[in-house]
């Protein structure tokens, strides 16, 4: 007979999967009041005091919970919170990612206070993802309490505070910690009613498209101007060429800005362009064509800059395997788990860039994020940490 390797996944019967689902319905009060004070600690990205209060906050709680709690500093943004939690296995850690950061400005709760209603918790951040925290402290909560008081396996956790603005401050700690994990778990909120977590992610790209032309009177020297902004214009019927829905390209010209007076035939124009795409060889595709852009009037000269900064999230068959086993579980706890491919980014883009297995979108059920009906489903807060908790230990 074979000795299970003290690395070997948990084996949990059927009858424990509902015994630990019913631990945490028992609690689902407290998992809702858990999420409802990180809600009412506002922690917009360009806040450094306020994001920080929170990353407090949670370095707190984390703490009590047996993890050492780590500040990355960084001067214009939030500190990035590490958590670090030994196991009792040898194993790698199984990365838990999420972030600190929310869209609202601060003050938000004066106007949108976090409330209850409908069967549902509104509130800034309450989706997106304040929700997924909470997930990650009940979890290992639990798992403490099943193990006697030891976690199965090590755990990282990252909290940072500028996903919502791009994660540049971020980015290489993430990346690193990453690369030093068997799994990356992220509780970003969940894809639509059913909760499905996201299998594949686009990967974002902002490019600048500048025009320079020739500045002339309008009505004294009309034919002595090169307009900057006809060139640009012809650019952008071009440009619109380049999505492919079918292969999952998108190119929006987002922002326009040109001229300066209505007399004056314009010497400058430029345009931001939001780029998306499912394959990464298709982002180098979509770059190569727009460096290849001439202009039309030769009199004009055309810059380009910017490129793809946040890979896609591919479905590959480690992605895949990974979203096999949280259904399964899924499906031992009662419910059918779906997938679901985004057009929307996360730091799972990064993780899952490196080759690291990453499941994204095990955070709360919901829907609003970044609107004034941000809101979590409630009856779903027990076995969205119940998979958390059972994933983390199996994984």
């Amino acid at each position: 007979m074979r000795v299970k390797a003290k690395s070997d996944p948990v084996k949990i019967t059927a009858p424990e999967f509902k015994s630990r689902l019913r631990y945490f319905e028992e609690r689902r009060e407290q998992i809702v009041q858990t999420i409802r004070q990180l809600v009412e600690v506002e922690s917009p990205s360009d806040n450094k005091a306020a994001v920080d209060r929170l990353g407090s906050l949670l370095a707190g709680r984390f703490e009590g919970l047996g993890g050492h709690a780590k500040f990355h500093r960084t001067a214009e943004f939030g500190d990035h919170l590490q958590v670090d939690f030994p196991g009792k296995s040898g194993s790698k850690p199984v990365m838990l990612l999420g972030h600190l950061d929310t869209v609202y400005p601060l003050g938000t709760l004066k106007t949108m206070p976090a409330r209850i209603a409908d069967e549902r918790l509104y509130g800034p951040g309450s989706f997106d993802m304040k929700s997924g925290i909470a997930f990650m402290l009940h979890a290992i909560q639990a798992l403490r309490e099943w193990n006697a008081d030891e976690l199965p396996r090590p755990i990282t956790i990252l909290l940072v505070s500028d996903e919502e603005i791009g994660s540049d401050s971020s980015r290489q700690i993430t990346e690193s910690l990453a690369k030093k994990s068997a799994t990356v778990l992220v509780l970003e909120p969940s894809y639509g009613p059913k909760g499905a977590v996201k299998t594949a992610r686009k990967g974002v790209g902002e490019y600048v498209l500048k025009v320079k032309g020739k500045a002339a009177h309008s009505g004294l020297d009309f034919e002595k101007g090169e307009s900057a902004i006809v060139e640009l214009s012809r650019q952008v019927l071009q440009l619109s060429k380049l999505t492919d829905l079918k292969r999952g390209i998108t190119l929006n010209v987002g922002t326009i800005e040109g001229g300066t007076r209505s007399n004056v035939v314009p010497a400058e124009a430029s345009a931001v362009l939001d780029a998306r795409v499912m394959r990464m060889k298709d982002a180098a595709v979509l770059d190569r064509k727009l460096r290849s852009f001439k202009p039309f009037n030769r009199k004009c000269k055309l810059e380009i800059s910017g490129g793809v900064n946040r890979p896609p999230l591919e479905r590959t068959p480690m992605v895949a395997g990974l979203y096999k086993k949280a259904s399964d579980i899924a499906k031992q706890l009662g419910w059918k788990l779906e997938e679901a491919a985004v057009g929307g980014g996360s730091d799972g883009n990064l993780t899952a860039a490196l080759g690291i297995p990453t499941l994204d979108g095990l955070g709360g059920v919901g829907e609003g994020a970044h609107a004034t009906h941000e809101s979590v489903v409630i009856s779903e807060l027990p076995r969205r940490t119940a998979l958390i908790a059972q994933l983390i230990e199996t994984v």
